[in-house]
C-alpha cells in the first residue's frame, strides 16, 4: 500500500488549486533554454546568410520541441517528488550540452548535438512509461507510442550528427518531419493503433502557463540583446534612438501576447471539454512561430543598434519586418484554432508589414524599425479591447468539441 501510494504522488494532482501552479524545479530547468534561445539568435547572426537562416530555423524547431514535449510531461508527473526532479535535472545537463553545441551543431559539434537531443527526448519519454506502469493504461500506451517515434527520429538525428553538409541537414530535417507529424497521427503505432485527444487530459492552465513561460524567456533575449548591444555603443540622439525603438517592439511583442493571446487562450482551454485538442493545436504547433518571430526580431534589434542609419540591404529588411511579421502570423493562427476567429488587429497589421516591404529600400533601418514598432504597438491597443469582450463570452460548443 505504501509503494503505491509513493507511486501516486509522482503524478501531478488534478482539479485543485495547486494543479496548474508551475513549480520551482521547472523555473529553473527553463534555465537551459535561456542559454539556447541566446544561442540562436547569435548562430544566425554570426551566419546571416540564407543557408544560415534554414539551419537556425531547423535548430529551433528543434529547441522549441524538445522543451514543449517536456512541458507536456510534467502536466502529468509531479515536479516536487524526488524521481521527478532527478530526470529535470539529468535532463538540464543534456539541455545544456544541447545548447552548447548549437554555434556548430552544422560543423564539428554536430554528434554531440544529436546526441543530446535523441537522448533528451528518449529518455525522458522512457521515464514517463516506466512512471505510468502503474498509471492509467490508454495513457501509458500514448507514452510508448511517443517513445516509438522518438526512438525512430533519433536514430536520424544521430545519423545526421555522424555525416557532413547536407547530408546532415536532410538527415535532421527528415527527424523533424517524424516528431512533428506523429502528434497528428496519434503516435500510430502497429497493432496498437493510435491515441485519441481525450487521453491527453491535460491541466489547461499549467500548460498555458508553462508556454506564456517561455515567451518570457524569448522576449528576454530582446531585452539582452538590446541592453548589451546598447551599452557597447557610443550614446548619441540616433543610438538612442535606435534603443528606444528595439524596446517598445519588445513591449509591444509582450503586450499583445499576454494582453491577447495568452489571455484568450486560458479561457477558452480551461471551458473546453477536450483540452488536449487544443493543447496539441494552439500550443503545441503555433507558439513555435511565435518564439521564431521573437528571435529573428532580436537579431533585427542588434542589426539596428550597430547601424541605426544608412543603406538598409534585402537581409537586414527582411528581418526587421519579418520578425513581427512571423510573430503576427502565430498570434492570428492560435487565435484561430481557440476562439474560432480571426482578430481584424493581426490581419491589419500582417497587412502593414507588407505593404512597408516595397518601400524597405528607400528608409533608413531606424526609420523602418520604427515603423515595425509603430505596427506593432497600434496592434497591441487595438486588440486589447478585442481580448477584453471574447473573454467574456462563453466558448461556443465548437470551441468545446
Amino acid at each position: 500500500m505504501e509503494k503505491r501510494t509513493s507511486e501516486a504522488a509522482l503524478f501531478r494532482s488534478r482539479g485543485n488549486t495547486d494543479s496548474g501552479k508551475v513549480s520551482f524545479i521547472e523555473l529553473f530547468f527553463d534555465l537551459i533554454f535561456v542559454f539556447a534561445v541566446t544561442q540562436l539568435s547569435h548562430a544566425l547572426l554570426e551566419n546571416f546568410t540564407l543557408k544560415g537562416a534554414v539551419q537556425a530555423a531547423l535548430i529551433t524547431m528543434a529547441i522549441w520541441w524538445v522543451w514543449i514535449f517536456t512541458a507536456w510531461v510534467i502536466n502529468w508527473l509531479n515536479p516536487d517528488t524526488k524521481p521527478v526532479r532527478i530526470l529535470l535535472i539529468s535532463l538540464m545537463l543534456l539541455g545544456l550540452m544541447m545548447s552548447s553545441s548549437i554555434p556548430d551543431a552544422f560543423e564539428h559539434t554536430g554528434l554531440y548535438f544529436g546526441i543530446a537531443y535523441a537522448l533528451f527526448q528518449i529518455g525522458r519519454t522512457g521515464f514517463t512509461v516506466w512512471v505510468l506502469r502503474q498509471g492509467p493504461d490508454e495513457l501509458r500506451l500514448n507514452f510508448i507510442r511517443i517513445l516509438g517515434w522518438l526512438i525512430l527520429s533519433g536514430m536520424f538525428w544521430i545519423s545526421g550528427g555522424i555525416v557532413h553538409d547536407s547530408w546532415r541537414l536532410a538527415l535532421w530535417l527528415a527527424a523533424l518531419l517524424i516528431e512533428y507529424i506523429s502528434p497528428s497521427l496519434g503516435f500510430w503505432m502497429p497493432r496498437i493503433g493510435r491515441s485519441p485527444t481525450n487521453v491527453w487530459n491535460v491541466e489547461g492552465s499549467h500548460l498555458a502557463e508553462r508556454c506564456g513561460l517561455f515567451i518570457i524567456i524569448a522576449l528576454g533575449e530582446s531585452i539582452l540583446v538590446t541592453g548589451a548591444t546598447f551599452a557597447k555603443l557610443e550614446w548619441s540622439p540616433t543610438t538612442l534612438g535606435a534603443f528606444a525603438v528595439s524596446f517598445a517592439g519588445t513591449v509591444a511583442m509582450w503586450w499583445i501576447y499576454f494582453e491577447m493571446t495568452a489571455k484568450i487562450g486560458h479561457h477558452y482551454i480551461a471551458h473546453s471539454s477536450d483540452p488536449g485538442r487544443i493543447a496539441r493545436s494552439a500550443y503545441t504547433y503555433t507558439h513555435l512561430l511565435l518564439v521564431a518571430g521573437i528571435i529573428v526580431s532580436a537579431v533585427a534589434d542588434e542589426l539596428l543598434l550597430v547601424h541605426p542609419s544608412g543603406h538598409i540591404d534585402a537581409k537586414t529588411a527582411a528581418v526587421i519586418l519579418g520578425g513581427p511579421a512571423i510573430y503576427l502570423l502565430g498570434n492570428m493562427l492560435f487565435m484561430r484554432i481557440v476562439a474560432r476567429t480571426v482578430p481584424m488587429s493581426y490581419l491589419m497589421g500582417l497587412v502593414a508589414l507588407v505593404l512597408l516591404a516595397p518601400f524597405a529600400s528607400e528608409l533608413s533601418p531606424l526609420i523602418l524599425s520604427a515603423a515595425a514598432a509603430a505596427v506593432l504597438v497600434i496592434v497591441s491597443i487595438w486588440g486589447s479591447a478585442f481580448s477584453e469582450r471574447l473573454c467574456k463570452l462563453v466558448p461556443s460548443p465548437e470551441s468545446r468539441a
